[in-house]
């Protein structure tokens, strides 16, 4: 049986702040959450074209509304596949582009089966994008542009949380997520 969506919501707040927070994958996600400008929307449609046209919706939601400063957008239903997500993904970003908000937003990818290109499906680095559920990450490049200002050698960045991800290793990981989906 799939979660509700505030379910869901409450399975992403874990993982944000039990493992993106916590672990500072993401150096800029603690201010975000504190000052309570992330907006987390489930879409629950099962079709990709529905899927799309939300995610344009929340785009241009954000760009009308600078009090949100990053949204997730949650697909429990539609890219379970991590193939599926992958294809998902291309026409978002292309989608993006046609609509012109490349310049405005960027978009992260996260996935509970993601595996980086090239790598083992059990390494742990994989675990920097592995979410409780298929998501959409969308970022203001004004806010990636303001962060990268104030923090020293953002480039180190992803090589950072792969050191970390591997000295944690799989199975704390693997656990870390799972207690994530737990809901007390």
């Amino acid at each position: 049986m799939i979660a509700t969506a505030k379910q869901i919501i409450i399975q992403t707040e874990n993982w944000i702040n039990r493992f993106i927070i916590s672990h500072n994958i993401c150096p800029f996600a603690e201010q975000v959450v504190v000052t309570n400008r992330i907006e987390i929307s489930v879409i629950d449609n099962k079709k990709i074209e529905d899927c799309l046209i939300q995610l344009i919706e929340k785009l241009v939601k954000l760009a009308a509304n600078d009090s949100i400063e990053t949204a997730l957008l949650i697909f429990p239903e539609a890219v379970k596949d991590f193939d599926d997500y992958l294809e998902f993904l291309a026409i978002a970003n292309q989608l993006i582009e046609d609509q012109g908000f490349t310049q405005e937003f960027q978009l992260a990818s996260f996935h509970p089966d993601y595996c980086f290109e090239g790598e083992e499906k059990n390494d742990p680095a994989n675990f920097t994008n592995r979410s409780p559920w298929p998501m959409l990450h969308l970022i203001r490049q004004s806010s990636i542009d303001k962060g990268l200002k104030f923090y020293e050698h953002p480039e180190q960045i992803p090589d950072n949380n792969i050191k970390l991800t591997r000295e944690l290793g799989y199975e704390f990981l693997k656990e870390l997520r799972q207690q994530c989906m737990e809901i007390n």
